[in-house]
């Protein structure tokens, strides 16, 4: 069956230059870009999508991080979407829990500077997708 999920390139990875080899590694993975667009995103749609961590001690912080420059926006798709790209993007935090060889513990080293973002959950995907992808 064929899954989506919603998978954002971060500010940091966008001015890193890494878009091609983040792009390359989830196309490897078997997994197909079903549409990618970048953009700068305004404080309402960052607020949106991280409305979860509304009120925690570090969104301030992480809507000034999204806000801070170009994200690649991506719907990716494919069996176990889900799942397949977070086992590439590897854990949340870069150096404690991202192993070698996913995208997080090859080039990060900051949890909130992290590189990427994917969906946790199908319910999660469907919002994001249509938060960033109205006409999706």
């Amino acid at each position: 069956m064929t899954e989506r999920t919603l998978v954002l390139i971060k500010p940091d990875g966008v001015k890193r230059q890494l878009i091609g080899e983040i792009l390359s590694r989830i196309e490897r993975k078997g997994l197909t870009v079903a549409a990618l667009q970048l953009q700068l995103v305004s404080d309402e749609l960052a607020r949106k999508h991280y409305a979860e961590h509304d009120g925690k001690p570090f969104f301030g912080s992480l809507l000034e991080f999204i806000t801070s420059g170009p994200v690649v926006a991506a719907i990716v798709e494919g069996p176990r979407a889900i799942a397949a790209f977070r086992q590439i993007a590897g854990g949340t935090d870069p150096v404690e829990k991202a192993v070698p060889g996913t995208i997080r513990g090859d080039f990060a080293l900051i949890t909130q500077d992290n590189l990427v973002h994917g969906s946790d959950s199908p319910e999660s995907a469907a919002r994001e997708i249509e938060l960033w992808f109205p006409d999706a």
